[in-house]
């Protein structure tokens, strides 16, 4: 009763403050009280721009988790439309600095050392401040030149706060909205708040920053910063420096010798390798985080939002990419099907027909104007009709290549960076379809699907010793109810010792 107050009276303010900025109309949609939706009419003010601009402000005046939040929307154009979420998508995750002084006790207690004795010298005044942290120039007494990112005072326990309301709100939606329950907002709130608590341990990003940098190490084209371990804790974050012209500043690029068209292709190749050869990803490569390096090396920073996907979503997304790309529409269908993501009692051909209806409008665009994202963006919007339920790991996915393209356009607007990807994912899938990789593969899901099972196997072996000895007990009314079963008692035998598995599991 008191978090649901709580979360009335929370709902209350965020309620105010969208309505200073006349952004209101998400809430409109939603099923209300007769009387609630004229009266948010009656407390909205007029102000200008689209509503996803409104909105983008509205969120930006609510506070750092709503700016999360809002980056989180941005890749839900099944829900608002494509306007909507790239509005959202252009969100600016900037805030006040924070006090350099505040910065420095948060380090120095961190790290548990005098800033002094970390750093020669450290720039009080930082080059980027958003809703989570801050970055400071800085340099080591060993003479490195590197960025520090801090945390902010207390911003672990304002998200805390507003992960309820969001939580609270999800379920919600799902009670008084059953059709919404395909959407999946509560698990997708849930997979959200997963991000953004490892977003808030700084150590995570260091081995986010760490694993990408090892996944390229032989690469001579694409570079990742090292970390400086020794400086890094859970609120401070030390990487090696990057310079470099932004990727975005095409006339300096072209000013200092660069070929734009060589620096979209290493561009598109790190992207693909890192998405389908890793299946680990750089899930913000907005413009000002990529930098090409004076040897010709584009470098990236900032590692707080990173994506995974697994193995065999990896191979449904090459041959669903392919497919589209090809206009051969029976075999996207086919994909959806064979991936789980369509129920199989609808129909492929008809599935197929929507594929193309989505699919043609944008393939028919000039090869440099086509957009993949988009492409998926629209497939999301339409899935309704075929109860395809929507795949959570994807959608950062399809944020990220949209802003790929977007960067990849920037740099060189007559050049499709699918056009350049396309041979590398065919020439992957072939590799994937060799026997010998199948084969592989199959051993190693089979050994992971033994040990699964031993582990298993001694769960139960424990939890039924549990039982003989009297350590776990069965419900009365459970013993009658098997009793009254008489001769069927084997086949509940399973079930007993698989309760006695978890019994022991939760003992231990």
């Amino acid at each position: 009763m008191l978090q649901t107050l709580r979360n009335l009276i929370r709902m209350l303010s965020l309620v105010r403050t969208l309505a200073r900025q006349d952004a209101l109309a998400p809430l409109l949609n939603l099923p209300l009280p007769p009387l609630v939706r004229p009266m948010l009419r009656a407390i909205s003010t007029s102000q200008p721009g689209r509503p996803g601009e409104k909105l983008a402000r509205a969120l930006v005046a609510a506070g750092p988790s709503f700016i999360k939040l809002g980056q989180a929307l941005s890749t839900r154009a099944d829900l608002f439309g494509d306007d909507f979420a790239a509005d959202l998508a252009h969100l600016q995750d900037r805030l006040p600095p924070f006090p350099a002084e505040e910065a420095r006790a948060i380090i120095a207690a961190e790290l548990g050392a005098p800033i002094e004795t970390l750093f020669r010298r450290f720039d009080d005044q930082p080059v980027a401040a958003a809703s989570i942290a801050q970055v400071h120039f800085a340099e080591t007494t060993e003479g490195r030149a590197v960025a520090v990112k801090v945390l902010r005072p207390d911003v672990e326990a304002a998200f805390r706060r507003d992960l309820d309301l969001f939580r609270w709100g999800a379920k919600h939606v799902e009670r008084v909205r059953p059709e919404f329950i395909r959407l999946r907002p509560v698990e997708t709130v849930a997979l959200w708040a997963e991000s953004v608590a490892m977003e808030m341990d700084l150590r995570m990003e260091a081995a986010a920053a760490s694993e990408l940098a090892q996944n390229f190490a032989d690469d001579r084209n694409f570079y990742v910063p090292a970390v400086d371990w020794s400086r890094t804790g859970q609120r401070v974050l030390t990487l090696e420096r990057v310079t470099g012209i932004p990727i975005y500043d095409r006339e300096r690029l072209v000013a200092d010798g660069f070929n734009p068209e060589k620096i979209l292709a290493i561009a598109a190749e790190s992207f693909f390798r890192q998405v389908f050869r890793d299946g680990f990803f750089h899930a913000d490569l907005h413009p000002g985080n990529m930098f090409v390096q004076p040897d010709g090396r584009v470098a990236v920073v900032d590692f707080g939002i990173m994506g995974r996907i697994d193995r065999a979503d990896r191979r449904h997304l090459a041959e669903l990419l392919l497919a589209f790309l090809s206009r051969d529409f029976k075999l996207a269908a086919d994909v959806h099907f064979r991936a789980g993501w369509i129920p199989r009692d609808r129909s492929v051909a008809a599935f197929a027909q929507a594929c193309r209806s989505i699919a043609e409008p944008i393939l028919d665009k000039p090869q440099n104007e086509i957009s993949v994202a988009h492409l998926l963006s629209h497939l999301f919007r339409v899935t309704e009709t075929f109860g395809m339920a929507i795949q959570p790991q994807l959608l950062l996915l399809q944020k990220t290549m949209l802003v790929a393209e977007g960067t990849g356009r920037a740099l060189c607007p007559d050049i499709n960076m699918w056009t350049l990807a396309r041979p590398m994912i065919a020439d992957w899938m072939q590799t994937q379809m060799r026997p010998d990789v199948r084969l592989r593969e199959m051993a190693e899901d089979l050994g992971t699907t033994a040990t699964r099972i031993t582990d298993a196997v001694r769960l139960a072996e424990k939890g039924a010793a549990l039982l003989a000895e009297g350590r776990i007990r069965l419900h009365p009314e459970t013993m009658a109810s098997l009793a009254g079963n008489g001769g069927n008692f084997g086949q509940w035998l399973p079930w007993i010792i698989a309760a006695a598995a978890v019994g022991y599991a939760m003992l231990h």
